[in-house]
């Protein structure tokens, strides 16, 4: 192992291995500390989709032809209310992705390792900080032996999800909003009919989603209120299909194959912190953390770790001022998704959907131009400043004013 690297990256999964990759391919050193030691380790809980705004991404680091041999499922966002029931979302707009982690994560952590340049240290823990006069200069690490030694590196990048180690050790403490739902959710085998919708219900103030990945998988979610804690508790299995069971439109479980346990995560928190710092960047859910019912947390962890790169691979490689870099990073990073954050974070606080929420999401049940605006918004490919545009709120209200 080199005694230096341009950059030292801890966690081997979407952001980091994005991260390491794209370093790597533009010429940097890099080692990614990785505490897992088994090269197919993958994370269960996620909703496993890609969202379109996040494609190409994928296609920049070589990764989309693997997902398509792989049979990943390209899918479109469909989105159901009480108040017009499902929205019309065109069909002729970019595709996300449907995949499992499973098959994901190894894909994706293999591509990085044999990137010129990249050096993955599976087994390998993040215990502390090098400093240099407070500022990170890398790594401490604990080999699978049990012994302590240094990785020096001129960035440090947290990829470490949302309770980050590195986030700790450098004391970047992250806002966290309570979230109003918990989640309980399972794979499942042989769902009909057969979709590549990833499909989401707005049930106001419950949630619930049906996400298609590749070998004919299902991930079926209930996103119920806070409300209703006790009587999932009671009997999460009976709880949880007649929950299903009721949705418009529901998921045909009837003769689906259960592929998983149904797994529970009672507390998911929202959480955001700065992206950057003095030597060492935060990417993925390091960064930030998102209500996983709205599908962002996987694109957001391929874009976050290619705007790292983006922002600072110059001052990196050419010895220019990489603090700089790091700051224009971490206001790139807020300006793009800071109030997507917020807005996802105060939909999730479990509140009923506001008179303009319910008036927009009426708009997309009947309006063509209006659900094309919002499948942009809810895809990620355009700001939801876009509900602002004046045609868009136009739409909206025309579907308060009766037809003669």
């Amino acid at each position: 192992m080199a005694a230096r690297f341009d950059v030292a990256v801890v966690g081997a999964s979407i952001a980091g291995c994005t991260a390491a990759r794209l370093f790597g391919l533009a010429g940097a050193r890099v080692a990614i500390v990785e505490r897992r030691p088994d090269p197919t380790a993958y994370k269960v809980v996620c909703t496993h989709q890609i969202l379109s705004s996040a494609v190409p991404t994928i296609g920049r680091l070589g990764l989309a032809d693997k997902l398509e041999a792989r049979g990943a499922v390209r899918s479109h966002v469909e989105a159901w209310s009480p108040y017009g029931g499902w929205m019309r979302f065109p069909n002729d707009v970019p595709y996300g992705y449907g995949v499992t982690r499973r098959t994901l994560d190894p894909i994706l952590r293999e591509l990085a390792a044999g990137t010129p340049g990249v050096g993955l240290l599976s087994g390998w823990a993040a215990v502390g900080l090098v400093g240099d006069n407070g500022r990170p200069a890398g790594i401490e690490v604990e080999t699978p032996g049990h012994v302590v030694r240094a990785i020096r590196a001129r960035l440090v990048v947290g990829a470490d999800g949302r309770g980050s180690t590195i986030a700790r050790l450098a004391r970047v403490p992250g806002r966290v909003r309570r979230h109003g739902r918990f989640f309980y959710f399972a794979y499942w085998k042989g769902v009909r009919p057969r979709t590549s919708r990833a499909r989401l219900w707005f049930l106001d103030p419950d949630g619930a989603a049906d996400f298609p990945n590749e070998d004919d998988l299902s991930v079926v979610v209930a996103a119920p209120h806070r409300s209703r804690l006790a009587e999932f508790r009671a009997d999460p299995e009976r709880a949880y299909r007649r929950m299903v069971a009721a949705l418009p439109d529901a998921p045909d479980l009837a003769g689906a194959e259960r592929a998983s346990k149904l797994i529970g995560k009672l507390e998911v928190p929202n959480v955001m912190r700065p992206a950057a710092r003095p030597g060492v960047a935060f990417v993925g859910d390091a960064a930030m953390a998102s209500d996983p019912s709205f599908g962002v947390g996987c694109g957001w962890a391929f874009q976050s770790a290619e705007w790292l790169v983006d922002h600072t691979r110059t001052a990196l490689l050419e010895h220019g001022d990489l603090d700089r870099a790091l700051d224009r990073y971490r206001r790139a990073f807020r300006r793009r998704l800071g109030l997507e954050h917020w807005l996802i974070s105060d939909m999730s606080s479990g509140r009923k959907l506001r008179a303009n929420e319910r008036m927009l999401f009426r708009a997309a049940a009947n309006d063509a131009i209006a659900a094309r605006a919002v499948e942009e918004v809810a895809t990620r490919r355009r700001s939801s400043l876009r509900m602002l545009d004046p045609r868009v709120t136009a739409r909206a209200l025309s579907q308060l004013v009766p037809s003669r």
